[in-house]
């Protein structure tokens, strides 16, 4: 709004308009009349003319893509179901084939002579050899079995044959007497890193079972193999003679390849899934949702599903085709197809999301409005010209009505200048606006001098609420900072630890990456001579991760300090862990216990970082093993352990995941080799030496990155027992000085 030479531009419009409206109504009703009939009859037309276009397109293109959804969803669920179905098929084919081969060689044992078989042999791992497995990790010492066996072992070339040809993972022939003769190229997974040969409970395993209550072929759920931990399936057939059961033939087929094609066969909108003969969901790429891949003991039986459109298409997908369908799935329109897995009694489910098939329509839709638009600013281009033409007539009349509506506007304008001059006055502590009685004009000035009283009253409530956030966030960083200081309290900070051990020098660092972190070290003596040494790793970061850290320090150290080998403590605490875990934390913990007067230990490593060990003389490596599960995943599991010796001079280095995955503005990792060069800058100095140097290191790789997750660190460097003599000798040395002077 303006003010120029007393005329005010842009007052209030209601009472200018009807001022000025009162002067050229008369002169312009009729003209004007006949215009707008004409012009909103021209847009009534072009109206309904561009929906009818709008209407046909929609509905021939909707038409059209349901047909080809509907087609193409057939064709690929068929073939994804022909494709799994010809695999094990192929896997039913070679266990009925080694089924007869080995009826036929067990009804005619005479004319056969026995084979040589072994137990598995390590150095074949990588090529396809026969090896005895059983229960006992060793050769049968009945003789009958071994005949029996030997008798068998004639097969070897078949089984040999059928591994290579059939895609199988392995192929095997059990006896009710606790062994198996089995084919592969994993002989290396059946011996442990001591060269002890892994035991299978033969008889109880889910394949054996099935075959021996069954006359026919027998396929199991999806499992863990025992030996490679993959997943996959077995398909067995008992050998009876004269109705007694007499060997069991199997054959492993692993399913991580149809796993992983399934779990990338699509998108949100276009996917692909297999549903087991139980209505569990077994592969899927969704991650959550009803049709996501959950493991059997929570996953959800579909065929009875709360969603009875739902629960009867699984059904009947199980029995064979369902062609295309249209359901409600997790809240969005779908279209499925169904195909069974005959071989298996399984089904393939491809999924499309009815919306992405409706995409080329609305986008149809969006560019015949676009045409349109582009027709409207064709014609109101026109129909301005025709308004200025107007407007250049209506012009004199339209002077003089400023004129006389410039005498009411003054009237009107004099309480927008009260409000402003009030407005501008607005500071300090006088921030509220008021309504007074010369607002009250019955207009939009009115409305506004309320905004304004309502704006003003909003603004006192805002500064009171940041008040209130403001002290409310300097009490939550009180609170933070009481926190890190309890944390830190927690863990052993002060150094040297055992002024009085010369036998052996240790040193730990925790940088949390929040206020407060999920990372521990602990140490303390067992007894006098054994040393306990603890580094811990929690999932999560903050106070959660800091409490469940909290939590496992106390009920290791307690464990420890009963007395409990490294391997019976994490099996106590991931119990003790496990109860009540409902947010699902875990911890990797790497665990020893030294005994201080021969250098000898013993570790547990519970999913945790390989350690680095140096020794005397010489530079950090890695030390390289197999780990345990992490504490807290699973109760019931049992840990490895395994023995070390250090000897004097030799140094061992533990960290957390929070040193190797350190990352700078790059997103490059810091990495096990950089580690090492920051170990083996000074090998032979002392732990808090060694821990600096790492440390400024990962500082220097950083640079301005944000740490993201806690480093943790813990170095111990053996002296040995000869430190206790020698400092004994200096000060019985000392002491006779002394008295000497004395």
């Amino acid at each position: 709004m303006k003010k120029v030479k007393n005329i005010v531009i842009g007052g209030i419009q209601q009472k200018v308009f009807n001022l000025v409206l009162v002067t050229i109504v008369l002169m312009v009703a009729a003209y004007t009349a006949v215009i707008l009939y004409q012009g909103r009859n021209l847009e009534l037309l072009t109206e309904e003319t561009n929906l009818r276009q709008k209407e046909a397109i929609a509905a021939i293109s909707e038409e059209t893509m349901s047909a080809v959804v509907g087609e193409s969803l057939t064709v690929q669920t068929q073939m994804a179901a022909a494709l799994v179905d010809d695999l094990f098929a192929g896997l039913s084919s070679t266990v009925q084939i080694l089924s007869d081969s080995a009826a036929e060689l067990l009804k005619t044992p005479e004319i056969y002579s026995a084979r040589p078989f072994s137990l598995p042999d390590p150095a074949t791992d990588g090529t396809v050899t026969m090896q005895l497995v059983g229960e006992t990790g060793r050769m049968p010492e009945d003789l009958a079995v071994t005949e029996k066996l030997g008798l068998l072992a004639n097969l070897s070339d078949l089984m040999v044959s059928l591994y290579r040809n059939e895609g199988t993972s392995s192929v095997y022939i059990a006896v009710p007497e606790g062994y198996m003769l089995c084919v592969d190229d994993k002989a290396g997974a059946r011996v442990d890193s001591q060269g002890n040969y892994l035991t299978i409970p033969i008889r109880e395993r889910p394949w054996y079972l099935g075959a021996a209550q069954s006359d026919s072929l027998f396929f199991t759920d999806v499992l863990q193999d025992t030996f490679t931990g993959e997943i996959g399936i077995t398909c067995s057939m008992p050998v009876r003679q004269n109705g007694r059961l007499v060997a069991v033939v199997a054959a492993d087929m692993f399913l991580n390849e149809m796993a992983q094609a399934v779990e990338s066969s699509g998108d949100a909108v276009n996917y692909t899934c297999i549903i087991n003969d139980k209505g569990h969901v077994l592969f899927s790429p969704m991650n959550q949702g009803t049709l996501s891949a959950r493991a059997a003991d929570s996953a959800s039986d579909l065929r009875f599903s709360e969603q009875e459109d739902l629960a009867a298409f699984i059904r009947d997908a199980l029995g064979g085709m369902t062609g295309i369908r249209e359901l409600n799935l997790d809240g969005d329109l779908v279209y499925l197809s169904g195909a069974p897995v005959e071989t298996l009694g399984w089904t393939v489910v491809s999924v499309v999301d009815k919306a992405a098939t409706e995409r080329p329509t609305v986008m149809m839709e969006q560019q015949v409005d676009e045409v349109l638009a582009d027709a409207a600013v064709s014609y109101n281009q026109r129909l301005n010209r025709s308004k200025q033409t107007i407007l250049i007539m209506l012009l004199l009349i339209l002077v003089l009505g400023c004129i006389a509506a410039n005498r009411v506007s003054r009237q009107i304008v004099r309480p927008l200048d009260r409000m402003t001059s009030r407005v501008g006055s607005l500071s300090g502590e006088d921030l509220q606006f008021k309504m007074e009685p010369e607002y009250r004009t019955g207009d939009e000035i009115e409305i506004l001098a309320e905004s304004f009283a309502t704006l003003s009253a909003r603004t006192l409530h805002y500064i009171d609420q940041v008040k209130q956030v403001t002290a409310e966030k300097e009490r939550i960083g009180a609170e933070l900072n009481m926190a890190t200081a309890i944390q830190a309290s927690q863990l052993p900070r002060l150094f040297p630890a055992f002024p009085n051990r010369p036998e052996f020098d240790i040193y730990a660092t925790m940088d949390p990456a929040k206020e407060v972190g999920g990372d521990f070290y602990d140490f303390f003596l067992v007894d006098d001579d054994h040393i306990a040494m603890v580094l811990a790793d929690v999932s999560g970061k903050g106070v959660p991760a800091a409490l469940f850290m909290m939590v496992s320090r106390v009920l290791i150290k307690s464990h420890l300090q009963s007395g409990e080998s490294p391997a019976q403590v994490l099996a106590a605490v991931n119990n003790q862990l496990c109860d009540g875990n409902d947010p699902g934390f875990f911890v990797t913990v790497w665990l020893a216990v030294l005994e201080i007067s021969t250098g000898r230990g013993v570790a547990a490593n519970a999913g945790h970082e390989h350690p680095a060990l140096r020794r005397a003389g010489g530079e950090y490596a890695l030390v390289v093993y197999r780990h345990s599960p992490a504490v807290a995943v699973m109760d019931g599991i049992s840990f490895r352990e395994h023995s070390f010796e250090l000897h004097p001079g030799d140094s061992v280095f533990v960290f957390t995941d929070g040193v190797s995955e350190a990352t700078n503005a790059e997103e490059e990792l810091f990495g096990t080799d950089r580690m090492l060069d920051a170990l083996n800058r000074q090998p032979d100095a002392d732990p808090m030496t060694i821990l600096r140097n790492v440390k400024e290191d990962i500082d220097a790789f950083v640079g301005d990155a944000e740490q993201f997750d806690d480093i943790t660190m813990l170095c111990l460097k053996y002296v040995g027992p000869d430190a206790v003599k020698a400092v004994r000798k200096q000060n019985s040395l000392s002491d006779g000085s002394d008295n000497g002077k004395g």
